[in-house]
């Protein structure tokens, strides 16, 4: 059995804790790895080495960093298949998925290459007599990111990519679950010329994520997974002084009008609910047709759809979705379908019983489908993160925008219309942070931010896009007057300007 590392101070480093995590291939069910826990005093010898490290960095001039980003696109893209693979084995959804996973990621790279315009300040000449005003963005100097087990390259690089181009020390958190894609990305900087301490590697649990919550040295901290730990670590680290940025669950609703185009929004449907087995933050996890007629014709499309999901490994090229990542998140699946059942859901399509031969030890679940379910079920208020979606009814059009305004996650959402004008209503009325008009995954481009709203999001500034570039600098203002045509004696009242 291989044992990972840590990556600090530009090398690969064993763990010393004595501390493990396994490492599965979720398509075998077999542990192939083991993931070291560090100590404190791991992640403390990593923060001194990003201390000692960050002012050299922030110093180089905005254009020079940009050009380690230029270099890291390239291996990227030089080294994407590879790494998909080698992502798919660890979390077992397929090839092509992981290989967008890590093209997601890519693209923001190619965003913060933008870095020397986007780190501009403002200016003003002559602001009173005598007095230009000026203002600055800096660095916070370490950042820290704890990220999720679903996308182990796309989230990473989107946290450390704008920290990093802004002049920031960064320390990664990944999943213990899939962390060898990481390690790679942190070699991947190494050769794109990135100095030592940069770029960091810790791996752990719950006891390094609350000592980098609160680490003195640590000025912001970017977190994604379950809202009950975004909640913790949001407290947690803004108790310590800290900026933060932390992104909760979801449950995501496509509204289907009586004059969409039925077939278009059940291919919607069975990708973004499916794909992936449905470990997405943005899966879409409930379908509101609206109106009987609506509702019983999308079910009738979605059925023989569904019946032919194709679920398999990684190695399946022909597979639509592969296993869940853990025997725990598999039973976490099956009870809360079992939970939908025993409430009075219609079970459409049933997956539990799935198994695929050769694979019988995997962590498989297909694809499953309920008709009738209501907001008081189980099924509908908790993120299921599986290969499970639900239909829910809705007579009107009010009635089908009540459902994901009432609901206490707020990340995406997506209407299917010909009608502009709904549409147009639509997009102004939900309290949700993404929307997708005939679009059903609607997350943005690396130039546009990604967040949700409510139980979804704790902190002010989202991910990649502009905020980015705010939330990981600190803006500092100037005002300068220089000697000639000032006036003697002192001003005891408030400056203003005549």
């Amino acid at each position: 059995m291989l044992d990972l590392t840590h990556f600090i101070g530009g090398e690969h480093r064993d763990g010393t804790s004595g501390r493990f995590s396994d490492v599965f291939n979720p398509a075998t069910g077999e542990t192939e790895k083991r993931t070291p826990l560090a100590s404190i005093s791991e992640l403390n010898e990593a923060v001194a080495i990003a201390k000692g490290a960050q002012p050299a960095w922030a110093a180089q001039n905005p254009q020079k960093r940009a050009r380690v980003f230029m270099k890291l696109a390239m291996l990227l893209e030089q080294h994407k298949m590879d790494m998909a693979v080698e992502l798919s084995r660890e979390h077992g959804k397929t090839v092509e998925d992981s290989a967008g996973d890590i093209q997601r990621g890519l693209e923001v790279v190619e965003f913060v290459m933008g870095a020397p315009h986007l780190l501009k300040g403002e200016f003003t000449e002559g602001a009173g007599p005598g007095i230009d005003m000026y203002s600055m963005r800096q660095p916070v100097g370490i950042g820290a990111g704890i990220t999720p087990f679903n996308f182990p390259a796309m989230i990473p690089l989107w946290m450390c990519a704008p920290a990093i181009a802004c002049g920031n020390a960064f320390i990664l958190k990944p999943s213990e679950r899939d962390p060898s894609v990481p390690l790679r990305i942190a070699e991947l900087f190494k050769e794109a010329g990135l100095p030592d301490g940069i770029f960091q590697v810790v791996q752990g649990d719950k006891e390094v994520v609350d000592a980098i919550c609160a680490h003195e040295d640590i000025g912001a901290v970017s977190f994604v997974g379950s809202t009950p730990i975004a909640a913790s670590v949001y407290a947690n680290a803004t108790a310590h002084g800290k900026r933060a940025q932390c992104f909760g669950g979801a449950k995501n609703h496509m509204i289907i009008m009586p004059d969409a185009d039925l077939d278009q929004a059940a291919d919607a449907l069975i990708g973004a609910g499916y794909g992936s087995a449905g470990e997405r933050c943005m899966a879409i996890s409930v379908a509101v047709p609206v109106g009987e007629e609506t509702a019983d014709k999308l079910i009738a499309k979605l059925k023989p759809r569904v019946e032919e999901l194709h679920v398999g490994p990684y190695t399946d090229e022909k597979a639509d979705f592969g296993p869940l990542v853990t025997r725990e998140a598999q039973q976490k699946v099956m009870g809360l379908i079992d939970s939908g059942v025993s409430e009075g859901a219609k079970l459409v399509i049933d997956g539990r019983g799935f198994s695929h031969q050769g694979y019988e030890d995997g962590f498989f679940v297909g694809g499953c489908l309920f008709d009738d379910v209501t907001p008081d079920m189980d099924i509908y208020k908790t993120e299921i993160f599986g290969p499970v979606l639900s239909v829910v009814r809705a007579k009107t059009y009010e009635e089908a925008l009540d459902l994901p305004m009432k609901h206490a996650y707020g990340n995406g959402v997506s209407i299917y219309t010909r009608d502009g004008d709904a549409a147009r209503d639509f997009a102004n009325r939900i309290n949700i942070g993404m929307v997708g008009v005939n679009v059903p995954i609607p997350v943005p481009l690396a130039y546009h931010s990604f967040g949700g709203w409510k139980s979804s999001s704790f902190g002010d500034l989202n991910q990649h896009g502009t905020d980015s570039i705010r939330f990981w600098t600190r803006v500092k203002t100037i005002t300068a007057r220089w000697p000639s045509g000032v006036k003697d004696g002192a001003e005891f009242s408030i400056p203003v300007m005549e």
